[in-house]
């Protein structure tokens, strides 16, 4: 064990892109020359990593308010649409509520309660025991809701979503209802049109709905899968894992983003001679103990990531080995013993003891949430992320 260093994550800074950008050449040159001047070598097994912003920025993907108007007009059929499940944003739901209002005569917008799927909080749960509701059975008007819990603001933003999103659909020119419960098929006493808004939950929702008798059920992930007035589109997700750009147009999840993290594979090979893996990553997955948030309002972590980094962590637990295996072992017999034992790892871990509490995700979802917290989402200027020594372990030199 000569060397003392593992994983390294660093944030790479890069030119603000524009639409039309050649990010191939963008990301390799940023690396390089961040590599000349930082001191630091590419390794095979290297991470290079880029923001899912850059690349839908780059591919010019946004569509307006007027144009996801239009496919939920044409979807929906423009009267009365129950818009169920939202998360609480102004980033991520709000210029597309925007957009689905205008497409409607009246929205019935239904809010699960306490949180929305991601964590964010209308109302604290000790407060929904204390006054006697039971959020998964009970449907609440908003007359029901300010009764019992009043005016409830995020502790970051300082918002009522329930009023912020109720002026947003009035403001659209739609008429609006409010309703508070976790089932879905509580819509339905209101509408058969039924627009579900979760993201991970998705594909349930709209079963039950089906199943109970809806007419036209459609997700976030429906519309805008393919262009409406030469707008952006995303034919897997659609309005999923969307970011407002400016007060009347998306930023839509990146489409076809696989040729690109192979491209910059072999560019980079070709420059330095190292293997190095690439990967497209959006949010990551972390619960802010405060706010309570997860995270994880893009459908999926990566969207594309080249084959090296497909799979699950296959590692033993090395206190497990260290306080059973091996107690009576210290020092440098204790270390040799450990090597051994991680050398001879063969196949899939998976139910072994020795590595229980290991973190059992995807490789990607892992190395997203890393990046993630690298780049931050504000100012740092770092949309590419290198990491190095992430597929070590203990044995490498």
């Amino acid at each position: 064990m000569s060397r003392m260093v593992g994983t390294v994550s660093r944030g790479i800074r890069a030119p603000i892109i524009r639409s039309g950008d050649n990010l191939v050449e963008i990301v390799t040159q940023s690396v390089l020359e961040a590599a000349k001047e930082e001191g630091f070598s590419l390794r095979d097994r290297d991470v290079i990593a880029m923001t899912e912003a850059i690349v839908a920025r780059a591919q010019g993907n946004y569509a307006g308010v007027d144009d996801i108007a239009a496919d939920v007009k044409a979807k929906l059929g423009g009267e009365t649409v129950g818009v169920i499940f939202p998360i609480l944003s102004r980033n991520r739901f709000a210029i597309c509520l925007r957009g689905i209002a205008k497409g409607a005569k009246k929205i019935v917008l239904m809010l699960s309660y306490p949180a929305d799927e991601v964590g964010n909080h209308l109302v604290d749960i000790d407060l929904v025991d204390e006054k006697g509701v039971d959020p998964y059975r009970d449907v609440l008007t908003l007359e029901q809701y300010r009764s019992l819990f009043g005016k409830i603001v995020h502790p970051f933003t300082g918002v009522d979503y329930v009023d912020y999103y109720a002026q947003l659909i009035r403001e659209s020119g739609a008429e609006v209802e409010i309703l508070f419960a976790n089932d879905p098929r509580a819509i339905l006493n209101y509408t058969k049109d039924v627009l579900a808004c979760d993201i991970h939950t998705r594909a349930r929702t709209k079963r039950l709905l089906k199943a109970a008798g809806a007419q036209r059920v459609f997700g976030l992930d429906e519309i805008l899968t393919a262009p409406v007035n030469g707008s952006g589109y995303n034919p897997s997700y659609g309005l999923l894992g969307s970011n407002k750009s400016t007060e009347d147009k998306v930023k839509l999840f990146p489409r076809d983003c696989q040729g690109l993290v192979e491209d910059i594979q072999n560019k980079l090979l070709e420059a330095t001679g190292k293997h190095v893996e690439v990967m497209v990553y959006g949010d990551g997955a972390f619960k802010d103990p405060v706010g309570k948030i997860w995270e994880l309002a893009d459908p999926v972590v990566s969207p594309a990531y080249t084959a090296g980094l497909e799979g699950t962590p296959n590692e033993l637990k090395l206190k497990y080995l260290a306080d059973n295996d091996f107690a009576a072992l210290s020092g440098q017999a204790l270390r040799s013993a450990i090597e051994a034992e991680i050398k001879k790892k063969d196949g899939s871990l998976v139910g072994s003891m020795a590595a229980q509490g290991t973190t059992p995700r995807r490789i990607t979802d892992l190395i997203g949430s890393l990046c993630d917290l690298t780049s931050g989402s504000g100012d740092k200027g770092t949309p590419i992320v290198h990491i190095q020594g992430y597929f070590d372990n203990y044995t490498t030199d």
